[in-house]
């Protein structure tokens, strides 16, 4: 009889832990696992291809951050479906996961740690706590282990699983087709950005940086794709620095994956990060990385064969203040990438080799498959 799995995570909104759990749920065996997620806040867009999938999902409709209705919702869905390992993913749903199956009396518990996170103070008491109770953490790359080790978390107990990357798709739309979509000149040479508008993202270093490339080629236009509380004062800061012309903000948009192979280069200039789905997915459909030096991106970015790394030495994560080195930085290897077009094409075919060799789904299943089976037996 198969082993049935639950996942829980806060919502399934088009991020990079919830695409994760989606690859995950999708990928696990069937004839050995039973999967079932449940969305503690709300669902959204990955809902339908689990759906698709035939994976159950429950939404539980979490309204606040300190909700005890909804904990009550998510212990009695825990009891009534009687999970033999609970997988959570993310603070919200590691705390509230968690607790509510240690209550419903659920022995095997694994949490998912996404990120290096510098916010969080009171939280990490929480994460500390509920660790002595957790069989695994599973980190996605060896910075976001370091950081939860150096936090206080047993080093024995934390796991690492790297991100899984599909190949990326065939690309139906010609490079001239969306140039015209986005009202591009025909010679326009794209770079691309693509993130939650938050502080952490530095999409303030970006603005700058298209501002140096400005001044050295007329042609490089920069796509910022996504959105978030921050979207409107950096729009502000873009006209300040007059480059309204040469910095596009797109919005959240459901076909990034159409627009991304006809990117130039693609910029993560990220205070912090976990592991950045974005980056796989660039380096899988065969665009160049110019990327912060930082824990988790130096695992996936080999500097000067899949992209470049940019140093952010001496830089506090949250600053808020233009860091007019990492700017010079991602416009000097921009302008390297752009003025060579045959080493864009090298970093290009060693990034797509690199994803297909070390970070395809298939492995990333096949290693969580190896840890439930270990909990399990």
């Amino acid at each position: 009889m198969p082993r049935r799995i639950l996942q829980i995570i806060p919502t399934l909104d088009q991020s990079g832990a919830e695409k994760q759990l989606t690859l995950l749920a999708k990928g696990l065996p069937r004839e050995e696992f039973e999967v079932h997620v449940c969305a503690l806040t709300r669902g959204g867009p990955l809902e339908v291809d689990l759906a698709t999938a035939g994976i159950p999902v429950t939404l539980i409709g979490k309204r606040w951050k300190c909700d005890p209705y909804a904990f009550w919702r998510l212990w009695r869905f825990v009891q009534r479906l009687k999970p033999d390992l609970v997988h959570t993913w993310l603070f919200a749903a590691n705390a509230y996961g968690r607790a509510a199956a240690l209550l419903a009396g659920v022995k095997r518990l694994v949490a998912a740690e996404r990120c290096v996170d510098p916010w969080k103070s009171w939280e990490l008491w929480f994460d500390r706590f509920l660790a002595k109770h957790t069989a695994r953490i599973v980190a996605n790359s060896q910075g976001v282990r370091d950081f939860y080790v150096g936090k206080g978390i047993e080093a024995v107990k934390i796991e690492v699983i790297p991100n899984g990357m599909p190949p990326a798709p065939p690309c139906s739309t010609t490079r001239q087709e969306v140039l015209s979509e986005l009202e591009l000149p025909g010679d326009a040479r794209i770079v691309g950005l693509v993130g939650r508008l938050w502080p952490q993202k530095r999409v303030k270093d970006a603005i700058w940086a298209a501002d140096l490339l400005k001044v050295i080629r007329n042609d490089v236009y920069l796509l910022v794709i996504g959105d978030g509380p921050h979207r409107e004062r950096l729009e502000k800061f873009r006209d300040q620095c007059e480059i309204r012309d040469k910095v596009r903000f797109l919005g959240h948009r459901r076909d990034v994956a159409r627009l991304m192979p006809h990117f130039d280069v693609l910029w993560s200039p990220s205070a912090y990060e976990g592991q950045s789905n974005t980056i796989l997915e660039a380096m899988a459909a065969g665009v160049p990385v110019v990327a912060t030096d930082i824990p988790g991106t130096r695992e996936l970015v080999v500097d000067g064969q899949t992209g470049f790394l940019v140093c952010t030495e001496g830089w506090p994560p949250n600053a808020t203040t233009v860091n007019k080195t990492v700017a010079a930085g991602l416009a000097k290897y921009t302008l390297r990438l752009l003025d060579n077009p045959a080493l864009a094409q090298q970093m290009a075919q060693a990034a797509r080799k690199r994803v297909l060799d070390e970070f395809s789904v298939e492995t990333m299943v096949a290693r969580y498959v190896d840890l439930y089976r270990r909990l399990l037996a």
